[in-house]
């Protein structure tokens, strides 16, 4: 069993910045795809940003430009950097690892963008 750990949460302005960490207990981090979701009242849980075993990113189109995920596979880590927050970012963050078809989550860390 891998154990996830978030994290940087916390509340910050409209248009202010967090950075968000998951911290993951398995020796072979850098086998998993590192995916950061959020889940906000009353809304379905989404990918927000993705990162492969290589380092490719991806993410969804409302963050493109201002969110960024990496990875440090030696600290066994993998980052969300938030910039230029909206209000309609309040969410639950959660960190899921991936490998073939083992998937594993954290515990979540909230963010709070309040209006």
């Amino acid at each position: 069993q891998v154990q996830l750990v978030e994290s940087g949460g916390g509340l910050v302005q409209p248009g202010g910045s967090l950075r968000l960490s998951c911290t993951a207990s398995t020796t072979i981090f850098n086998m998993y795809a590192m995916n950061w979701y959020r889940q906000a009242p009353g809304k379905q849980r989404e990918l927000v940003a993705a990162i492969t075993s290589t380092g490719s990113t991806n993410y969804i189109d409302s963050v493109k430009g201002r969110f960024t995920i990496s990875r440090d596979n030696a600290k066994k880590t993998v980052y969300l950097q938030m910039n230029s927050l909206k209000t309609e970012e309040t969410a639950f963050y959660y960190c899921n690892g991936r490998w073939g078809s083992r998937s594993y989550w954290g515990q979540g860390t909230q963010v709070t963008v309040p209006s």
